[in-house]
């Protein structure tokens, strides 16, 4: 496997993946070696038959660099993680340490569910969303293309999160969050 993005979110997945990590790639051209492993600017013929899982943290810079990748992604679940087998996961997705996936959650694409982050029934993450470590998702939360879920946020029952918005850390979400939206505080409180 290869991971796209040297930095310390390559860290932690590559911790996951020690062994079968054979390269990263990565846009910085200063870098040659990162965790013990060969760094190259990415290239669509390097080890053309190797999965690639982008391990940058910024959904928009995630999304940006999955678009000209043209590997095939693979799909990253950590061992301590618990998943109902009723969970569809997208290609790219990260599923790290201690994260709970509860029944008929569905994972899109490129997803980072970070550490301990808990989704209960039925909740819809769409392409390109970052659950911060710690986070709640209560049962059917439809979380938006894009949108970062702050660590140790809680999102409510019911809640629908619109695409690219920042949920902040600690928040606790009990009502709908339009397209674009900044959101935090307890009760939360839109401030962009």
């Amino acid at each position: 496997m290869i991971l796209y993005g040297a930095s310390g979110h390559g860290k932690v997945v590559y911790s996951l993946l020690r062994e079968s990590v054979f390269a990263f790639f990565d846009d910085n051209p200063t870098l040659i070696s990162f965790m013990g492993c060969q760094v190259t600017s990415y290239h669509p013929g390097f080890k053309e038959n190797d999965l690639v899982i982008i391990t940058i943290g910024d959904n928009r810079i995630r999304q940006k660099v999955t678009n000209k990748v043209k590997h095939y992604f693979g799909i990253v679940i950590a061992d301590s993680a618990l998943i109902d087998h009723s969970v569809t996961v997208g290609k790219g997705s990260q599923i790290l340490h201690n994260s709970l996936l509860q029944i008929e959650v569905k994972i899109g694409n490129h997803v980072i569910v970070n550490s301990s982050a808990s989704v209960d029934h039925e909740c819809i993450i769409s392409d390109y969303v970052h659950l911060g470590p710690n986070s709640t998702l209560c049962g059917n939360v439809k979380v938006g293309e894009g949108t970062l879920i702050g660590a140790g946020a809680v999102i409510l029952p019911g809640v629908s999160i619109g695409k690219w918005c920042v949920i902040g850390g600690g928040c606790v979400v009990r009502k709908d969050v339009p397209d674009g939206a900044v959101v935090v505080g307890n009760p939360s409180n839109r401030i962009k």
